[in-house]
């Protein structure tokens, strides 16, 4: 028992808190992060958690999972208690299912956008966004987003959000190559990672390919992303979802989508709209089996 939560069930652990499945008598079943324990007494670790926890407080919309109680235990033991969301995490389904169809994607996409533009809205820069941190239900298609865990505010200083160069916060293949610089982050950083999310949901790839995280830092500072239609041999996009995905994937802020909702919207028209006939398999049954194989 934690503060009127009865802890069923560990569901994940990370550097400073442990996740767990409980039920409470009034919320019935929810997701409690407690901070772990050697981190009691430790004033910056608290601090982070219970600003990760007011962040869910000030974001609401339906695609990001709501925030239920900020408190702390009698033990002295913080925690927080949010909505139990159905499905997986969307890495872990994404690793079984990628590539996904494209109008899945799209919804997956579209669905996170509006919950990060949420959080835009609030003033919050998310700054790790990645599958590991949306939960997705295949069956409704509904999306959640999960974590504000290194999160920023928008109106904090230029100092405050400033990262020296070869440190960053984030995950390294879904980061922004300006958070790498050194450079200021901005929103535009979470397109950038919502962008790596669609592009490795349509081909179970990502943009660039290190043989490890030194060499893929060092390609994400110097190099273009790999084209979204040289990513797999045997997957062929049209040109319009190409052109969409990569100007997400921008490695200048200012050439991307003017915000992560535009990109979703610019995405989603892309992949709905009618293949040019440039694009049509050609030479009737024989040019499609040609085209499916990646031969014309």
């Amino acid at each position: 028992m934690l503060a009127g939560y009865t802890l069923r069930q560990q569901i994940g652990e990370g550097g400073t808190a442990t996740v767990y499945r409980a039920e409470h008598p009034t919320h019935g079943s929810v997701a409690v992060k407690v901070l772990r324990e050697k981190l009691r007494t430790d004033r910056t670790a608290i601090a982070r958690f219970l600003r990760e926890a007011t962040y869910g407080t000030r974001v609401q919309h339906p695609c990001v999972v709501r925030t239920i109680e900020i408190g702390e235990a009698p033990s002295g033991l913080h925690f927080l208690a949010i909505e139990w969301a159905t499905g997986d995490l969307l890495e872990r389904y994404a690793r079984r299912h990628a590539p996904l169809p494209p109008e899945d994607v799209a919804t997956i996409v579209s669905q996170i956008a509006d919950a990060v533009q949420a959080a835009h809205s609030a003033g919050i820069i998310h700054r790790d966004l990645k599958p590991d941190n949306v939960m997705y239900d295949p069956e409704s298609r509904q999306a959640k987003l999960l974590d504000f865990g290194i999160a920023a505010d928008s109106d904090m200083t230029s100092e405050e959000r400033l990262t020296r160069a070869g440190f960053f916060v984030g995950t390294l293949m879904y980061v922004a190559p300006e958070a790498l610089s050194g450079a200021l982050v901005t929103p535009a950083a979470d397109q950038y990672s919502l962008a790596t999310i669609a592009y490795y949901l349509l081909t179970g790839c990502f943009p660039y390919l290190g043989k490890n995280q030194r060499e893929i830092f060092t390609q994400l500072l110097s190099q273009p992303p790999i084209p979204l239609n040289a990513a797999r041999r045997e997957l062929k996009f049209p040109k319009a979802v190409e052109d969409v995905v990569m100007r997400g994937l921008s490695r200048e802020p200012a050439k991307r989508f003017p915000d992560v909702v535009s990109f979703a919207t610019a995405l989603r028209e892309a992949i709905a709209a009618p293949p040019h006939e440039d694009e049509k398999p050609k030479g009737g049954l024989l040019g499609r089996m040609r085209s499916i194989l990646g031969r014309e």
